[in-house]
């Protein structure tokens, strides 16, 4: 049986996403405290799960702990290996709200973690702790949003398990308020120029340091004003952008600098997962063939 894919409207739900990005990014700015680093950024994301997103595993001092965003019963959810267990309702907080709330729970269980006060990739930020601006939270726009990552997600996977190379895992940038998957060709990439409002150059350096191909899916901004999928190759090769792509609803955005489908497109269509998995072999495959990747990236691997 085929999952629903749920109607996502930006105009409808940018205020709960606008909230929920921030909310996202006080979690994970406790798990980039708490973490090792890891090359591309990949020990400090989000992970999808059944009801919302997870920090997965994290050390503090003499226990392990975990924070869950729970979208079926709209809480914050803390657990740590010790039995302790604290949670509050994400409904009806603004940003300072919930970076008290979270920090309050937080030491009641005796984790005490400093973080960053000011937002990521985010123009003019304004520190959580002051930040009574965003306090917009539907639960039914966070519930249809989280739905709709289950449903990209199980793609994702499918399209994960064709490529035989290095790949990032399938997780959720919290920076970027995006659900993303990575390809490698093994190749070193011009250095990346950086220059986004509140990451340091080095991080995205770091990204950026092999040619990299990546899909993703996101929520839409005020410059597209709707959820879409994207596909970008870095370094950018001649001719890329020209290129005919299917399905025939997608389109290369010359400000972006990336492929874009519609997830409108994919949602209204007969089958939304082929409609996807289209888009995902079709841009990889463009990226492939004009940057010269290795061919056995996409082989059969031989079953004993």
């Amino acid at each position: 049986m085929k999952k629903n894919w749920p109607v996502l409207s930006y105009n409808l739900g940018k205020t709960t996403y606008d909230t929920l990005q921030l909310f996202t990014q006080i979690v994970g700015k406790i798990k980039l405290a708490t973490m090792p680093w890891i090359n591309h950024s990949w020990s400090i994301t989000l992970n999808i799960m059944p009801v919302g997103l997870t920090t997965q595993i994290m050390p503090y001092k003499d226990k392990d702990f975990q924070i869950d965003f729970d979208f079926i019963n709209h809480q914050l959810k803390i657990t740590t290996s010790l039995g302790e267990s604290k949670q509050f309702s994400i409904e009806n907080l603004s940003v300072a709200g919930f970076y008290r709330a979270i920090q309050k729970k937080l030491k009641e269980i005796d984790i005490d973690v400093t973080i960053s006060p000011l937002p990521s990739e985010i123009v003019d930020p304004i520190p959580f702790e002051l930040d009574e601006t965003h306090k917009g939270y539907d639960r039914d726009q966070a519930s249809a949003f989280h739905a709709a990552l289950l449903c990209i997600h199980e793609v994702f996977l499918i399209h994960r398990s064709s490529f035989n190379g290095k790949s990032s895992p399938i997780h959720f940038f919290w920076g970027g308020f995006d659900l993303s998957l990575a390809f490698f060709s093994g190749n070193k990439a011009p250095t990346h120029p950086g220059k986004m409002p509140g990451m340091p150059n080095w991080v995205l350096q770091d990204a950026y340091s092999q040619e990299v191909q990546t899909v993703g899916f996101w929520s839409g901004n005020d410059d597209l004003t709707e959820a879409a999928f994207y596909c970008y190759l870095y370094p950018e090769p001649e001719g890329y952008s020209t290129a005919e792509i299917e399905p025939k609803e997608a389109y290369y955005h010359k400000q972006r600098g990336e492929f874009i489908l519609s997830y409108a497109d994919v949602q209204q269509s007969d089958d939304p997962e082929q409609k996807l998995l289209a888009f995902l072999k079709s841009t990889y495959a463009l990226g492939a063939k004009i940057a010269k990747w290795d061919p056995a990236f996409v082989e059969p691997i031989p079953k004993a």
